[in-house]
């Protein structure tokens, strides 16, 4: 196999500044153009600003399209922190995540603008108002996107699904979207540069995907599931299996054999 040279080291701070660049404007815009519009022309900002950052990355979209309707209770495997611009670059939603996010500088307050619903774990008061919000998101028409994994994996397979998660696509009888989805390199192997799983940490993962010439995110949207007449435990289930069943994963949670065609950048 031809191992293929990492991208230079002027391009990777190209990107670098490039990236300082957009996300300034994506806070500029935020900051004063989101009070200006309404919820469809702010979806629109994110995907467009969603793709660009894909772009600057290097990481192409390859996706289908879906006949899905608005206001999905999206449901996807979690690999990336550039899961959520991938999603968005598909279909703008808002996402669910833990509340220390928050706190983060910049992304914290990122995401409280672009409708992140933070959600406490552990406490099951916050979980019914998290999901009073949800429901009231996705009755007005809007995608809302969760990871029900509760954590990230490196992309070789699929961990358990947290059924509670589903809780809002039961209360309000709207479709569950599973979207299935991986990263690859440009000979089409499973890449793992971007995984942000483990003991890895974001400068570690950032800097792998830097160093990474091209990369492609297959985003693959599987046949919507009604939610109604079933219980979160078969939502669970049903969209487990999509999402397995498409990378080709499968159903039991545990890691398969490393295949060596695997490439880790």
């Amino acid at each position: 196999m031809t191992q293929v040279r990492p991208t230079p080291y002027l391009i990777r701070i190209f990107r670098c500044l490039r990236l300082a660049l957009h996300f300034t404007w994506i806070a500029i815009g935020t900051a004063i153009l989101y009070p200006l519009v309404g919820t469809q022309q702010r979806a629109r900002f994110k995907q467009r600003w969603s793709h660009q950052i894909l772009r600057i990355l290097s990481v192409r979209l390859e996706t289908q399209p879906t006949d899905a309707p608005p206001g999905c209770l999206i449901v996807a495997n979690h690999v990336s922190w550039l899961d959520i611009f991938a999603i968005h670059s598909l279909r703008p939603a808002a996402f669910i995540s833990k509340a220390e996010v928050r706190q983060w500088p910049f992304f914290g307050w990122l995401g409280e603008k672009n409708d992140t619903v933070f959600l406490r774990r552990g406490s099951r008061g916050h979980a019914r108002v998290v999901n009073a919000e949800i429901d009231a998101l996705l009755n007005a028409g809007m995608d809302v996107a969760i990871f029900p994994e509760g954590t990230t994996s490196d992309g070789t397979h699929l961990l358990g699904f947290h059924a509670a998660l589903l809780q809002p696509a039961i209360e309000t009888g709207r479709p569950v979207l599973p979207l299935a989805l991986s990263y690859h390199d440009a000979q089409g192997n499973l890449s793992l540069a971007p995984s942000f799983a483990g003991e890895t940490t974001i400068g570690q993962c950032f800097s792998a995907i830097l160093a990474s010439r091209s990369l492609t995110v297959r985003l693959i949207p599987e046949p919507v599931i009604v939610s109604v007449g079933k219980t979160r435990r078969e939502l669970s289930q049903a969209a487990r299996t999509a999402i397995a069943s498409r990378l080709g994963f499968p159903l039991s949670n545990n890691p398969p054999e490393r295949s060596p065609g695997l490439q880790a950048g």
